[in-house]
Protein backbone atom coordinates (compact mmCIF):
# COMPACT_ATOMS: atom_id res chain seq x y z
CA UNK A 1 0.00 0.00 0.00
CA UNK A 2 2.71 2.31 0.63
CA UNK A 3 4.51 1.78 -1.98
CA UNK A 4 1.08 2.49 -4.56
CA UNK A 5 0.94 5.58 -2.47
CA UNK A 6 4.61 7.01 -3.63
CA UNK A 7 3.93 5.37 -7.04
CA UNK A 8 1.15 8.30 -7.24
CA UNK A 9 2.83 11.01 -5.69
CA UNK A 10 5.07 10.48 -8.43
CA UNK A 11 2.52 9.83 -10.90
CA UNK A 12 1.01 13.30 -9.97
CA UNK A 13 4.50 14.81 -9.62
CA UNK A 14 3.62 19.19 -10.90
CA UNK A 15 6.10 20.68 -13.38
CA UNK A 16 8.01 22.95 -10.60
CA UNK A 17 8.90 18.97 -9.43
CA UNK A 18 10.42 17.68 -12.22
CA UNK A 19 14.95 17.38 -12.70
CA UNK A 20 14.85 18.94 -15.76
CA UNK A 21 18.97 18.59 -15.44
CA UNK A 22 21.86 17.45 -17.78
CA UNK A 23 20.49 13.72 -17.37
CA UNK A 24 17.08 14.90 -18.48
CA UNK A 25 18.56 16.71 -21.20
CA UNK A 26 21.21 13.66 -22.35
CA UNK A 27 17.30 10.69 -22.41
CA UNK A 28 15.93 13.58 -24.54
CA UNK A 29 18.64 13.03 -26.77
CA UNK A 30 18.79 9.98 -26.88
CA UNK A 31 15.03 9.86 -27.93
CA UNK A 32 16.24 12.32 -30.57
CA UNK A 33 18.96 10.19 -31.99
CA UNK A 34 16.65 6.99 -31.81
CA UNK A 35 13.78 8.41 -33.29
CA UNK A 36 11.81 7.34 -30.28
CA UNK A 37 8.38 9.64 -30.68
CA UNK A 38 6.55 7.90 -28.01
CA UNK A 39 8.95 8.19 -25.50
CA UNK A 40 10.09 11.53 -26.32
CA UNK A 41 6.02 12.34 -26.27
CA UNK A 42 6.10 10.72 -22.27
CA UNK A 43 9.15 12.73 -21.13
CA UNK A 44 7.44 15.93 -22.58
CA UNK A 45 3.96 15.42 -21.21
CA UNK A 46 4.44 16.62 -17.78
CA UNK A 47 7.04 19.70 -18.71
CA UNK A 48 5.69 23.61 -19.10
CA UNK A 49 5.21 25.15 -22.82
CA UNK A 50 8.11 27.44 -21.42
CA UNK A 51 10.99 24.91 -20.52
CA UNK A 52 9.97 23.01 -23.78
CA UNK A 53 10.43 26.45 -25.76
CA UNK A 54 13.82 26.32 -23.59
CA UNK A 55 14.42 23.13 -24.75
CA UNK A 56 14.13 23.65 -28.77
CA UNK A 57 16.47 26.83 -28.26
CA UNK A 58 19.26 24.70 -27.08
CA UNK A 59 19.52 21.89 -29.80
CA UNK A 60 21.96 22.46 -32.43
CA UNK A 61 20.15 23.31 -35.71
CA UNK A 62 20.35 19.39 -37.16
CA UNK A 63 18.78 17.95 -33.75
CA UNK A 64 16.25 20.48 -33.69
CA UNK A 65 14.90 19.53 -36.94
CA UNK A 66 14.95 16.04 -36.12
CA UNK A 67 12.81 17.04 -32.74
CA UNK A 68 10.29 18.43 -34.50
CA UNK A 69 9.99 16.06 -37.29
CA UNK A 70 9.06 13.78 -33.94
CA UNK A 71 7.60 16.20 -31.94
CA UNK A 72 5.97 18.78 -34.17
CA UNK A 73 1.99 17.90 -33.50
CA UNK A 74 2.32 18.20 -29.89
CA UNK A 75 3.68 21.96 -30.55
CA UNK A 76 0.71 24.21 -29.71
CA UNK A 77 0.44 28.00 -29.20
CA UNK A 78 1.50 27.85 -25.39
CA UNK A 79 5.24 26.61 -26.82
CA UNK A 80 5.28 28.45 -30.05
CA UNK A 81 4.76 31.68 -28.20
CA UNK A 82 7.64 31.06 -25.86
CA UNK A 83 10.25 30.30 -28.11
CA UNK A 84 12.82 33.15 -28.80
CA UNK A 85 12.48 35.38 -31.83
CA UNK A 86 15.66 34.53 -33.22
CA UNK A 87 14.79 30.75 -34.12
CA UNK A 88 11.23 31.20 -34.29
CA UNK A 89 11.15 31.49 -37.81
CA UNK A 90 12.90 28.41 -38.52
CA UNK A 91 10.42 26.53 -36.33
CA UNK A 92 7.51 28.19 -37.88
CA UNK A 93 9.18 26.84 -41.60
CA UNK A 94 9.72 23.63 -40.58
CA UNK A 95 6.48 22.81 -38.92
CA UNK A 96 3.41 21.01 -40.88
CA UNK A 97 1.44 23.94 -42.22
CA UNK A 98 -1.79 22.71 -40.21
CA UNK A 99 0.18 22.01 -37.04
CA UNK A 100 1.22 25.31 -37.49
CA UNK A 101 -2.21 26.61 -38.41
CA UNK A 102 -3.79 25.16 -34.97
CA UNK A 103 -1.64 26.75 -33.09
CA UNK A 104 -2.28 30.21 -34.05
CA UNK A 105 -5.93 29.68 -33.73
CA UNK A 106 -4.91 29.09 -30.12
CA UNK A 107 -2.85 32.25 -29.09
CA UNK A 108 -4.28 35.46 -28.43
CA UNK A 109 -3.58 38.42 -30.57
CA UNK A 110 -0.82 40.49 -29.30
CA UNK A 111 0.93 36.35 -29.35
CA UNK A 112 0.01 36.52 -32.99
CA UNK A 113 1.41 39.66 -34.02
CA UNK A 114 4.77 38.68 -32.05
CA UNK A 115 5.09 35.93 -33.77
CA UNK A 116 4.48 36.75 -37.28
CA UNK A 117 5.78 40.96 -37.27
CA UNK A 118 9.25 39.65 -37.87
CA UNK A 119 7.98 37.10 -40.73
CA UNK A 120 8.49 37.37 -44.20
CA UNK A 121 5.40 38.09 -45.81
CA UNK A 122 4.49 34.47 -47.48
CA UNK A 123 4.74 33.48 -44.14
CA UNK A 124 2.68 36.11 -42.63
CA UNK A 125 0.03 35.59 -45.13
CA UNK A 126 -0.21 31.83 -44.58
CA UNK A 127 -0.41 32.73 -40.58
CA UNK A 128 -2.90 35.19 -41.25
CA UNK A 129 -5.39 33.00 -43.41
CA UNK A 130 -5.51 30.63 -40.66
CA UNK A 131 -7.36 33.10 -38.38
CA UNK A 132 -10.87 33.69 -38.12
CA UNK A 133 -12.11 36.78 -39.90
CA UNK A 134 -12.65 38.82 -36.53
CA UNK A 135 -9.01 37.45 -34.90
CA UNK A 136 -7.15 38.16 -38.80
CA UNK A 137 -8.75 41.74 -38.46
CA UNK A 138 -7.48 42.54 -34.84
CA UNK A 139 -4.15 41.21 -35.93
CA UNK A 140 -4.17 43.17 -39.00
CA UNK A 141 -5.03 46.62 -36.66
CA UNK A 142 -2.24 45.94 -33.97
CA UNK A 143 0.43 45.61 -37.04
CA UNK A 144 -0.78 48.91 -38.47
CA UNK A 145 0.97 50.68 -35.63
CA UNK A 146 4.09 51.25 -35.69
CA UNK A 147 6.61 48.71 -34.46
CA UNK A 148 7.83 48.95 -31.00
CA UNK A 149 4.78 50.78 -29.85
CA UNK A 150 2.07 50.02 -27.38
CA UNK A 151 -0.31 48.88 -30.24
CA UNK A 152 1.99 45.97 -31.48
CA UNK A 153 1.97 45.21 -27.73
CA UNK A 154 -1.58 44.98 -26.66
CA UNK A 155 -4.20 42.22 -26.87
CA UNK A 156 -7.84 43.48 -28.94
CA UNK A 157 -9.32 40.57 -26.77
CA UNK A 158 -10.88 43.16 -23.79
CA UNK A 159 -13.76 42.41 -21.14
CA UNK A 160 -15.52 45.39 -20.80
CA UNK A 161 -18.49 46.77 -19.19
CA UNK A 162 -21.12 49.87 -19.22
CA UNK A 163 -20.15 51.90 -16.50
CA UNK A 164 -23.79 51.66 -14.91
CA UNK A 165 -23.81 47.82 -14.41
CA UNK A 166 -23.79 46.28 -11.15
CA UNK A 167 -21.36 44.21 -10.23
CA UNK A 168 -24.59 40.94 -10.34
CA UNK A 169 -24.68 42.32 -13.85
CA UNK A 170 -21.20 42.27 -14.73
CA UNK A 171 -21.06 38.17 -13.35
CA UNK A 172 -23.72 36.79 -14.97
CA UNK A 173 -22.39 38.35 -18.39
CA UNK A 174 -18.93 36.69 -17.40
CA UNK A 175 -20.60 33.29 -16.97
CA UNK A 176 -22.52 33.06 -20.49
CA UNK A 177 -19.42 34.59 -22.47
CA UNK A 178 -17.44 31.92 -24.31
CA UNK A 179 -14.89 34.23 -26.10
CA UNK A 180 -13.36 35.48 -23.16
CA UNK A 181 -9.76 36.04 -23.09
CA UNK A 182 -7.55 32.87 -21.50
CA UNK A 183 -6.24 35.53 -18.59
CA UNK A 184 -7.78 39.07 -17.19
CA UNK A 185 -7.51 41.20 -14.65
CA UNK A 186 -9.65 43.83 -15.01
CA UNK A 187 -13.49 44.80 -16.25
CA UNK A 188 -12.24 48.00 -17.70
CA UNK A 189 -15.55 50.90 -17.86
CA UNK A 190 -16.68 52.36 -20.85
CA UNK A 191 -19.00 55.19 -22.17
CA UNK A 192 -21.19 54.77 -25.17
CA UNK A 193 -18.94 56.26 -27.01
CA UNK A 194 -16.55 53.39 -25.91
CA UNK A 195 -13.94 55.36 -23.99
CA UNK A 196 -12.42 53.93 -21.40
CA UNK A 197 -13.62 55.68 -17.70
CA UNK A 198 -12.57 53.25 -15.07
CA UNK A 199 -11.45 49.51 -14.42
CA UNK A 200 -12.43 47.40 -11.59
CA UNK A 201 -10.22 44.53 -10.56
CA UNK A 202 -11.75 40.98 -10.78
CA UNK A 203 -11.23 39.77 -6.67
CA UNK A 204 -13.23 43.41 -5.95
CA UNK A 205 -15.53 42.40 -8.40
CA UNK A 206 -16.45 39.06 -6.83
CA UNK A 207 -15.95 40.17 -2.94
CA UNK A 208 -18.23 42.79 -3.56
CA UNK A 209 -22.53 42.07 -3.56
CA UNK A 210 -24.23 41.93 -6.30
CA UNK A 211 -26.70 45.23 -6.48
CA UNK A 212 -23.28 47.29 -5.70
CA UNK A 213 -22.76 49.36 -9.23
CA UNK A 214 -19.44 49.00 -10.95
CA UNK A 215 -18.71 53.02 -10.63
CA UNK A 216 -18.54 52.60 -7.22
CA UNK A 217 -15.48 49.57 -7.26
CA UNK A 218 -13.15 51.54 -9.62
CA UNK A 219 -9.06 51.44 -8.83
CA UNK A 220 -7.11 54.52 -8.76
CA UNK A 221 -4.26 52.99 -10.69
CA UNK A 222 -6.37 53.63 -13.84
CA UNK A 223 -4.71 55.02 -16.46
CA UNK A 224 -4.85 54.65 -20.07
CA UNK A 225 -1.83 54.31 -22.61
CA UNK A 226 -1.93 55.50 -25.63
CA UNK A 227 -1.62 52.45 -28.81
CA UNK A 228 1.41 54.62 -30.45
CA UNK A 229 3.17 55.17 -26.95
CA UNK A 230 6.89 53.52 -27.35
CA UNK A 231 7.12 49.93 -25.69
CA UNK A 232 9.87 50.88 -23.57
CA UNK A 233 7.48 54.20 -21.47
CA UNK A 234 4.44 51.13 -21.25
CA UNK A 235 7.04 48.87 -19.55
CA UNK A 236 8.58 52.00 -17.24
CA UNK A 237 5.00 53.17 -16.27
CA UNK A 238 4.17 49.45 -15.55
CA UNK A 239 6.89 49.38 -13.69
CA UNK A 240 6.41 52.46 -11.71
CA UNK A 241 2.73 52.70 -11.17
CA UNK A 242 2.44 49.00 -10.08
CA UNK A 243 -0.06 48.15 -12.97
CA UNK A 244 -1.31 44.59 -13.72
CA UNK A 245 -3.16 45.43 -16.70
CA UNK A 246 -3.93 49.24 -18.63
CA UNK A 247 -6.34 49.77 -21.56
CA UNK A 248 -4.79 51.15 -24.93
CA UNK A 249 -6.75 53.63 -26.44
CA UNK A 250 -6.13 55.56 -29.86
CA UNK A 251 -6.14 59.12 -31.11
CA UNK A 252 -9.56 59.18 -30.28
CA UNK A 253 -9.38 58.06 -26.92
CA UNK A 254 -11.51 55.00 -27.93
CA UNK A 255 -10.27 51.32 -26.70
CA UNK A 256 -9.00 49.59 -28.96
CA UNK A 257 -6.65 46.92 -26.68
CA UNK A 258 -5.21 46.18 -23.22
CA UNK A 259 -1.95 45.70 -22.46
CA UNK A 260 -1.28 43.15 -19.33
CA UNK A 261 1.72 42.46 -16.72
CA UNK A 262 3.26 39.88 -18.28
CA UNK A 263 3.92 41.55 -21.45
CA UNK A 264 5.02 44.84 -19.82
CA UNK A 265 7.40 42.62 -18.08
CA UNK A 266 8.54 40.84 -21.03
CA UNK A 267 9.67 44.34 -22.70
CA UNK A 268 11.36 45.28 -19.51
CA UNK A 269 13.35 42.56 -19.88
CA UNK A 270 14.02 42.94 -23.18
CA UNK A 271 15.16 46.55 -22.76
CA UNK A 272 17.74 45.46 -19.88
CA UNK A 273 19.44 42.81 -22.26
CA UNK A 274 19.51 45.03 -25.27
CA UNK A 275 21.23 47.84 -23.12
CA UNK A 276 23.69 45.12 -21.44
CA UNK A 277 24.60 44.02 -24.49
CA UNK A 278 24.53 47.34 -26.09
CA UNK A 279 27.11 47.95 -23.72
CA UNK A 280 29.40 45.21 -24.40
CA UNK A 281 29.46 46.23 -28.28
CA UNK A 282 27.88 42.87 -29.86
CA UNK A 283 24.94 43.87 -31.46
CA UNK A 284 21.35 44.24 -29.42
CA UNK A 285 19.84 41.11 -31.08
CA UNK A 286 22.88 38.75 -30.02
CA UNK A 287 21.52 35.39 -29.12
CA UNK A 288 23.42 32.48 -28.15
CA UNK A 289 21.90 30.56 -30.93
CA UNK A 290 23.31 32.61 -33.69
CA UNK A 291 25.53 31.22 -36.39
CA UNK A 292 29.39 32.31 -36.75
CA UNK A 293 28.24 34.59 -39.47
CA UNK A 294 25.75 36.52 -37.72
CA UNK A 295 27.84 36.61 -34.32
CA UNK A 296 30.78 38.27 -36.57
CA UNK A 297 28.24 40.57 -38.24
CA UNK A 298 27.44 42.08 -35.42
CA UNK A 299 30.56 42.53 -33.25
CA UNK A 300 33.11 43.51 -36.15
CA UNK A 301 32.04 46.87 -36.45
CA UNK A 302 32.24 47.97 -33.06
CA UNK A 303 35.99 46.21 -33.01
CA UNK A 304 36.56 48.37 -35.97
CA UNK A 305 35.61 51.52 -33.73
CA UNK A 306 37.67 50.35 -30.98
CA UNK A 307 40.90 49.43 -32.70
CA UNK A 308 40.59 53.07 -34.41
CA UNK A 309 40.47 54.52 -30.89
CA UNK A 310 43.01 52.10 -29.75
CA UNK A 311 45.58 53.58 -32.05
CA UNK A 312 44.12 57.47 -31.13
CA UNK A 313 45.94 56.47 -27.68
CA UNK A 314 48.91 54.86 -29.30
CA UNK A 315 49.20 58.60 -31.20
CA UNK A 316 49.53 59.84 -27.49
CA UNK A 317 52.32 57.39 -26.55
CA UNK A 318 54.02 57.90 -29.47
CA UNK A 319 54.53 61.82 -28.52
CA UNK A 320 56.38 60.84 -25.75
CA UNK A 321 58.24 58.20 -27.43
CA UNK A 322 61.77 59.90 -26.51
CA UNK A 323 60.54 60.14 -22.53
CA UNK A 324 59.71 56.03 -22.52
CA UNK A 325 63.02 55.53 -23.84
CA UNK A 326 64.81 57.70 -21.32
CA UNK A 327 62.57 55.97 -18.52
CA UNK A 328 61.66 52.80 -18.75
CA UNK A 329 59.58 52.81 -16.14
CA UNK A 330 56.95 54.68 -17.64
CA UNK A 331 56.15 51.42 -19.79
CA UNK A 332 55.58 49.38 -16.91
CA UNK A 333 53.65 51.49 -15.03
CA UNK A 334 51.51 53.16 -18.22
CA UNK A 335 48.69 50.16 -18.35
CA UNK A 336 47.76 50.65 -14.51
CA UNK A 337 46.84 54.21 -15.06
CA UNK A 338 44.86 53.38 -18.34
CA UNK A 339 43.09 50.37 -16.58
CA UNK A 340 42.15 52.27 -13.59
CA UNK A 341 40.73 54.91 -15.72
CA UNK A 342 38.42 52.73 -17.93
CA UNK A 343 37.75 50.37 -14.84
CA UNK A 344 36.48 53.79 -13.27
CA UNK A 345 34.71 54.98 -15.93
CA UNK A 346 33.08 51.74 -16.88
CA UNK A 347 31.66 51.81 -13.47
CA UNK A 348 30.25 55.32 -13.65
CA UNK A 349 29.25 54.51 -17.29
CA UNK A 350 26.71 51.69 -16.87
CA UNK A 351 25.01 53.37 -13.59
CA UNK A 352 24.11 56.67 -16.05
CA UNK A 353 22.88 54.36 -18.38
CA UNK A 354 20.89 52.74 -16.49
CA UNK A 355 19.80 55.43 -14.77
CA UNK A 356 18.93 57.05 -18.44
CA UNK A 357 17.06 53.96 -19.51
CA UNK A 358 14.42 53.85 -15.83
CA UNK A 359 13.58 57.91 -16.52
CA UNK A 360 15.59 57.90 -12.94
CA UNK A 361 18.54 60.81 -14.18
CA UNK A 362 16.66 64.03 -15.02
CA UNK A 363 17.04 67.36 -15.93
CA UNK A 364 15.97 67.75 -12.55
CA UNK A 365 18.75 65.93 -10.83
CA UNK A 366 21.29 65.58 -13.25
CA UNK A 367 23.87 68.44 -11.78
CA UNK A 368 23.69 67.01 -8.33
CA UNK A 369 24.67 63.42 -9.60
CA UNK A 370 27.31 64.90 -12.11
CA UNK A 371 29.16 66.82 -8.77
CA UNK A 372 28.73 63.38 -6.78
CA UNK A 373 30.48 61.61 -9.55
CA UNK A 374 33.07 63.57 -9.93
CA UNK A 375 33.71 63.98 -6.03
CA UNK A 376 33.73 60.09 -5.82
CA UNK A 377 36.19 60.23 -9.19
CA UNK A 378 38.49 62.59 -7.34
CA UNK A 379 38.33 60.46 -3.73
CA UNK A 380 39.19 57.49 -5.59
CA UNK A 381 41.88 58.91 -7.61
CA UNK A 382 43.44 60.29 -3.98
CA UNK A 383 43.12 56.94 -2.26
CA UNK A 384 44.96 55.31 -5.40
CA UNK A 385 47.54 57.59 -6.15
CA UNK A 386 48.70 57.51 -1.97
CA UNK A 387 48.80 53.51 -3.17
CA UNK A 388 50.71 53.84 -6.57
CA UNK A 389 53.05 56.50 -5.58
CA UNK A 390 54.22 53.87 -2.56
CA UNK A 391 54.12 51.17 -4.69
CA UNK A 392 55.98 53.25 -7.46
CA UNK A 393 58.68 54.66 -4.72
CA UNK A 394 59.18 50.87 -3.48
CA UNK A 395 59.35 49.26 -7.14
CA UNK A 396 61.64 51.64 -8.73
CA UNK A 397 63.42 53.75 -5.91
CA UNK A 398 62.14 57.73 -6.94
CA UNK A 399 59.88 59.95 -4.89
CA UNK A 400 59.83 62.02 -8.49
CA UNK A 401 58.10 59.08 -10.50
CA UNK A 402 55.89 58.13 -7.32
CA UNK A 403 55.04 62.24 -7.81
CA UNK A 404 53.94 61.98 -11.52
CA UNK A 405 52.15 58.24 -11.10
CA UNK A 406 49.90 59.66 -7.97
CA UNK A 407 48.81 62.88 -9.90
CA UNK A 408 48.28 60.89 -13.04
CA UNK A 409 45.99 58.66 -11.04
CA UNK A 410 44.53 62.13 -9.70
CA UNK A 411 43.36 63.30 -12.70
CA UNK A 412 42.60 60.03 -14.82
CA UNK A 413 40.28 58.83 -12.11
CA UNK A 414 37.99 61.95 -11.67
CA UNK A 415 38.39 62.50 -15.66
CA UNK A 416 36.71 59.34 -15.88
CA UNK A 417 34.00 59.58 -13.34
CA UNK A 418 32.46 62.78 -15.22
CA UNK A 419 33.35 61.02 -19.06
CA UNK A 420 30.98 58.02 -17.56
CA UNK A 421 28.24 59.76 -17.14
CA UNK A 422 28.41 63.23 -19.42
CA UNK A 423 29.49 61.22 -22.60
CA UNK A 424 25.74 59.40 -22.20
CA UNK A 425 24.19 62.15 -21.25
CA UNK A 426 25.53 64.14 -23.90
CA UNK A 427 24.83 61.13 -26.68
CA UNK A 428 21.50 61.34 -25.57
CA UNK A 429 20.97 65.20 -26.07
CA UNK A 430 22.34 64.64 -29.72
CA UNK A 431 19.75 61.41 -29.96
CA UNK A 432 21.99 58.73 -30.45
CA UNK A 433 21.50 55.66 -28.12
CA UNK A 434 24.00 55.92 -24.67
CA UNK A 435 24.04 52.53 -24.26
CA UNK A 436 25.32 51.80 -27.36
CA UNK A 437 28.01 54.27 -28.58
CA UNK A 438 29.09 55.32 -24.51
CA UNK A 439 31.99 52.61 -24.02
CA UNK A 440 33.51 53.48 -27.09
CA UNK A 441 33.86 57.16 -26.09
CA UNK A 442 34.63 56.88 -22.33
CA UNK A 443 37.17 54.03 -22.86
CA UNK A 444 39.19 56.67 -25.40
CA UNK A 445 38.61 59.33 -23.18
CA UNK A 446 40.39 57.56 -20.22
CA UNK A 447 43.04 55.87 -22.51
CA UNK A 448 43.74 59.50 -23.96
CA UNK A 449 43.72 61.24 -20.63
CA UNK A 450 45.77 58.96 -18.87
CA UNK A 451 48.53 58.22 -21.32
CA UNK A 452 48.48 62.93 -21.64
CA UNK A 453 48.69 63.26 -18.23
CA UNK A 454 51.00 60.32 -17.11
CA UNK A 455 53.90 60.63 -19.83
CA UNK A 456 53.22 64.56 -19.84
CA UNK A 457 53.74 64.77 -16.52
CA UNK A 458 56.79 62.82 -16.66
CA UNK A 459 58.32 64.44 -19.69
CA UNK A 460 58.12 67.81 -17.57
CA UNK A 461 59.41 66.22 -14.24
CA UNK A 462 61.60 63.58 -14.91
CA UNK A 463 63.65 64.87 -17.67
Amino acid sequence: MAEEQILDRQDDRTETDLDLGPEWLARIHEAIEAGDAPTLNAMLEPVHPADIADLIERLAPATRREFIDLYAREIDGEILSEIDESIREEVVELLPRNVLADAVREMDSDDVVDLIEDLDEPDRAEILAALDETDRAAVQQSLAYPEYSAGRLMQSEVVTAPADWTVGQTIDFLRAEEWLPEQFYHIILVDPRRHPIGYVALGRLLATRRDIPLSELTEESFRTISAHAEEGDVAYAFNQYHLISAPVVDRSDRLVGVITIDDAMSVLDEEHEEDILRLAGVGEESAITDSVTETLRQRLPWLIVNLATAIAASLVIAIFEATIQQVVALAVLMPIVASMGGNAGTQTLTVAVRALATKSLTGSNVWRVVRREAIVGLLNGLAFAVVMGIVAYIWFDGVSLAGVIAIAMVVNLAIAALAGILVPLGLEKVGADPALASGTFVTTVTDVVGFFAFLGLASAVLL
